[in-house]
């Protein structure tokens, strides 16, 4: 038999993550965002004051990445960095009153791409998709959920 990477696991699942980006970022452009600044602004709305090198951990992206985003982002008027009282090195991020605001309109963004995604499928279907999905992380994935 032969070894076709078109029919392999990853490659469907390499499609989705394409797929899914797309969807999300369209949904998120009506409301002003490219897709991978709301999980900037998720991190932000669990608790502000992060740093930069926090980002990039929680996100598992390198340092560079946040760095350009969050330029981006603070042109956007989405969140400003303030240089830490104690380190003047150090720069924390904190959300501005447009970052805030965006946290339902994303929420319910995500929502509906999730639900066109899992379209057809039962309830118990999409919690083993979930699962499986988690497994193939932890299996691949040298950062922690």
């Amino acid at each position: 038999m032969d070894y076709r990477i078109q029919d392999t696991v990853g490659f469907t699942l390499a499609q989705l993550c394409k797929a899914h980006r797309y969807a999300v970022d369209e949904a998120l452009r009506e409301h002003g965002l490219r897709a991978g600044q709301e999980m900037i602004l998720l991190q932000l709305w669990a608790g502000e004051g992060l740093t930069q090198t926090e980002l990039a951990e929680r996100l598992a992206v390198e340092p560079p990445t946040v760095t350009r985003m969050l330029q981006r982002m603070e042109a956007e008027q989405l969140l400003e960095r303030r240089p830490d009282p104690d380190d003047a090195r150090v720069s924390r991020v904190y959300l501005t009153q447009r970052g805030r605001s965006l946290e339902a309109a994303v929420t319910a963004a995500w929502q509906a791409v999730d639900e066109r995604l899992t379209a057809g499928m039962t309830l118990e279907e999409r919690l083993l998709l979930r699962r499986i999905l988690a497994q193939g992380r932890a299996n691949l994935c040298r950062f922690p959920a």
